[in-house]
């Protein structure tokens, strides 16, 4: 059986011909007892910044196995692995109507565990397919022209194919793995496996979940482009069908509700069918963008190296005074700001980057957690109202689609600072974000700027620019669900991913939409 070492460490600027004997030094054996060895994981520690280090699990086997155990059985690093079986997927059949909204992570998923089982749904997807969306989302940022059924949110891929493509999770699941090997089947780059901050870039993205579609449709799963899902035909309980476009309705025993949690009129049309909404805390703020040279410099003590990413951050501030946070969000290294509206007369930033991430920039949201007690009213919808007046506040501002944007040293009271320069488009206008956003937003950012300068010297500078606003972290709304994953006031409603509440990022997303399927599965094959 092949073995296990962790905690592996090689210095930067080593060559990876030098990588077997580093694995020998450790184990105490020569090159020559090697027979093969491939990464596993590999991540960088930087706590030093005069001796970065790559930490690496790798996989490897050797000549006389069973020595070599004996030898490091103390060594809580050094282990056997256990060959794991291919998993078997049963295969049900089902004359059982299954619908997916959305083309998301968490409808692909679904769609994509479905299959493994012999089962075949319809995905409706209310955006276009990713090569004439690409097109779409061009107009907006070049002219200002903005599709609100076709543009950064909405389409195929959902909002995650125009982003950094971060893969990166909090969740513990045991699909993790079948996640990435998935994405690199359908032509993510390999490395994602074994990569501690797997990312696959906006570029990569449009390819693979084109790919995705294909093998799908090859699967028996038909997908509809430009067919929105307006209403629900429901009896007794029970859901029968869905209605498209308002006017074309198809029967459906099973709908996998993955709509993207910037699908307002979904959740308003799903609170007058009765269906279970509640309110849930999300967070709101601006878009910080700094020279990735800068962060660079911070980080690892160098402006770039070959061996070396373009650096990241992940900063937090807890105000003890109110209970707030403000923390960084959706980092892209390398990247750049882009317009994310999908309603007319909003103004929404976000942020994006290719697979090589080699724009001179590193951008971040900066955000503080709002919750029930911020929205007014006691509608359900309440945060999502709060979040669409801010983006009207901002296109006032911006007197567009241009984003109000300001020197982060003027936000802060500390001096002019200079212009905003930032790489949004379809550009930005000067103007005083504090004026736009709540009193208690500003003042938690101004005081976590302060905090996450003490944890990165070099983060508070006039060659930073904040942009605004940044609103659509997660879905202001849950869809609640039972146990069964099916919604607690609607029989045969599945709602899954980011949209319903459920998930934070493509990762957790797709995970989730593979936990609603394995439900449906579960149920029919009783």
């Amino acid at each position: 059986m092949p073995c296990l070492l962790r905690n592996l460490l090689v210095p930067l600027g080593t060559d990876e011909s030098r990588i077997t004997s580093l694995i020998a030094t450790r184990l105490g054996i020569s090159s020559g007892e090697i027979l093969d060895w491939g990464l596993l994981r590999k991540g960088i520690d930087a706590r030093r910044k005069g001796r970065i280090t790559f930490v690496l699990t790798v996989r490897l086997t050797v000549a006389d196995e069973e020595a070599l155990l004996r030898r490091h059985a103390a060594d809580s690093d050094f282990s056997i692995i256990p060959e794991d079986a291919a998993p078997e997927f049963r295969q049900i059949s089902s004359s059982e109507r299954i619908v997916i909204v959305g083309t998301g992570p968490a409808g692909l998923f679904a769609a994509l565990r479905l299959a493994d089982h012999g089962l075949s749904a319809t995905l409706l997807e209310r955006g276009k397919p990713v090569s004439e969306r690409l097109q779409d989302v061009q107009a907006f940022w070049g002219k200002g022209q903005l599709d609100p059924e076709s543009n950064v949110q909405f389409g195929e891929g959902g909002a995650g194919t125009f982003s950094d493509g971060k893969l990166t999770t909090r969740v513990r699941d045991a699909n993790i793995d079948y996640v990435l090997q998935r994405l690199v089947a359908f032509g993510a780059p390999s490395e994602i496996k074994y990569l501690a901050k797997p990312h696959i870039g906006t570029d990569r993205l449009r390819s693979v979940v084109s790919n995705v579609r294909g093998f799908l449709e090859s699967a028996g799963c038909l997908v509809r482009f430009g067919a929105c899902m307006t209403d629900l035909v429901i009896s007794g309980g029970q859901l029968r069908s869905v209605v498209i476009n308002g006017s074309d309705e198809l029967s459906c025993d099973a709908l996998v509700l993955a709509p993207g949690n910037s699908a307002r009129d979904t959740y308003q049309m799903l609170e007058r069918q009765g269906v279970l909404l509640e309110a849930k805390p999300f967070a709101v703020g601006l878009r910080v963008e700094h020279p990735q040279e800068l962060i660079n410099r911070i980080q690892y003590g160098l402006p770039s190296h070959p061996q070396l990413p373009p650096a990241d951050y992940a900063l937090a501030f807890n105000d003890p005074a109110t209970g707030r946070s403000a923390y960084s969000f959706c980092m892209c290294p390398g990247g750049v700001v882009v317009a994310g509206a999908s309603e007319t007369g909003g103004v929404v930033t976000n942020g994006m980057s290719n697979h090589l991430r080699n724009s001179p920039w590193a951008n971040s949201a900066l955000v503080v957690t709002v919750n029930k007690g911020d929205f007014p009213g006691e509608s359900p919808l309440s945060g999502m109202l709060f979040q669409r007046e801010l983006e009207r506040k901002a296109f006032a501002v911006g007197g567009g689609y241009l984003a109000p944007a300001q020197n982060l040293m003027a936000f802060i009271g500390k001096a002019s600072g200079g212009s905003a320069r930032s790489s949004y488009r379809p550009g930005v206008v000067e103007a005083d974000l504090a004026a736009m956003l709540p009193g208690y937003v500003t003042d938690t950012l101004k005081n976590g700027i302060h905090s996450f300068e003490r944890r990165m010297r070099g983060f508070m500078t006039s060659d930073a620019t904040l942009v605004g606003v940044e609103t659509r972290t997660s879905a202001p709304v849950r869809i609640v669900r039972g146990p069964d994953q099916q919604s607690v006031a609607l029989k045969g409603l599945y709602p899954a991913g980011e949209g319903a509440g459920y998930a934070g990022g493509i990762m957790s997303a797709a995970l989730d939409g593979i936990r609603v399927a394995d439900a449906i599965i579960a149920r029919l094959a009783i």
